[in-house]
């Protein structure tokens, strides 16, 4: 394939579509098309931003030969099937997260991408859209901080619950929190660790703050394990609704890495007290203790997932991992529900 890459968007229920969009447009794939159901609160912010962009119906787009992507940006529960109608149409699918929100689901996605071939990826956002997570996993690789053995991440949001839609209340709409914010820290255990597996040994999720609206979990936990003995690794992951209203942006991620031989920690999108900014890296280790400005490391994951499209490789993101990801975020709702 010598020509652009031409991807189109099915559902806009989430804002993520708008860096999903623009990060591919900026490294040359034409936005060709979109759909989505009913008129969901992102839509005036969505064509604010894409003005020239054609709306288009779901079908057709599905059916379009010229089209090569399909982005997902939907309610999550209805993403799975998106999916799998796109994947069986021959298109290949980068998906917001969580990618699906039942095993059942998962089942149904694997089934599809190991018959058609097709390319399923997630946008963990707060791994690919994050230039002081690439840094990182370079220093990591490196060798910087020793073999990780450990991974603190936080992920902290705001509610916003005034402007809200319903479905974010409805448990069998969203995922529970677990299934759907805690997917990103499980995503970057998994990388960081260079693990393949994992174990959730705890896992608790919860509505402490929001019983008017008893379909929300606005707080959860999970412990989890990759390998044993002196192979072993291990992950803290905690979420929540409860970034307060002066912070100054939507939540104050962060994620530490601790290695046998140092440790990184990650202040993603500020460093309260500190500089302004954001993408902020704290390296220690034998030889550095040093505060990084990691802004400028860039966005990778979009240019390796068109070459991915063209060149029918994994550079992006591994098919498999991408499925486990979400397989472990899932497992681990269960649990802490109680129906696992």
């Amino acid at each position: 394939m010598t020509r652009p890459i031409r991807f189109a968007a099915l559902g806009l229920d989430h804002r993520h579509i708008y860096g999903m969009a623009a990060n591919l447009m900026a490294e040359g794939a034409v936005f060709a098309a979109w759909w989505t159901d009913g008129t969901p609160e992102t839509l005036p912010g969505f064509r604010e931003r894409f003005p020239d962009v054609p709306f288009r119906d779901r079908d057709a787009i599905v059916s379009d030969p010229d089209i090569d992507l399909i982005v997902i940006s939907a309610v999550p529960a209805d993403r799975a099937d998106l999916a799998v109608a796109s994947m069986r149409a021959g298109k290949d699918v980068m998906t917001d997260k969580p990618g699906c929100t039942t095993l059942d689901q998962l089942d149904m996605l694997r089934a599809a991408q190991a018959g058609t071939g097709r390319i399923w990826s997630i946008d963990f956002s707060e791994r690919f859209e994050v230039p002081a997570m690439t840094r990182a996993a370079d220093l990591v690789t490196a060798g910087a901080i020793g073999r990780v053995v450990q991974t603190t991440g936080l992920g902290p949001h705001r509610l916003n619950a005034a402007t809200r839609p319903d479905w974010f209340f409805e448990r069998a709409r969203y995922g529970g929190i677990l299934t759907d914010i805690a997917s990103h820290q499980i995503d970057q255990f998994l990388v960081l660790t260079g693990s393949t597996d994992a174990t959730i040994h705890c896992a608790h999720a919860a509505n402490y703050a929001n019983r008017d609206r008893p379909g929300l979990q606005d707080f959860g936990e999970i412990v989890l394990q990759s390998g044993s003995g002196p192979n072993a690794a291990h992950g803290y992951i905690r979420v929540d609704w409860y970034t307060p209203d002066a912070l100054p942006t939507w939540g104050d991620g962060r994620l530490t890495i601790l290695g046998t031989e140092g440790y990184i920690e990650l202040r993603k999108y500020v460093d309260v007290g500190g500089a302004p900014g954001t993408d902020h890296l704290i390296l220690v280790n034998g030889d550095t203790c040093r505060k990084i400005d990691a802004s400028g490391a860039g966005l990778p994951y979009f240019a390796r997932l068109l070459a991915d499209v063209r060149d029918r490789t994994q550079t992006a993101m591994p098919q498999a991992h991408a499925f486990k990801t979400m397989e472990l975020a899932i497992t681990a709702q269960m649990m802490a529900e109680g129906t696992r």
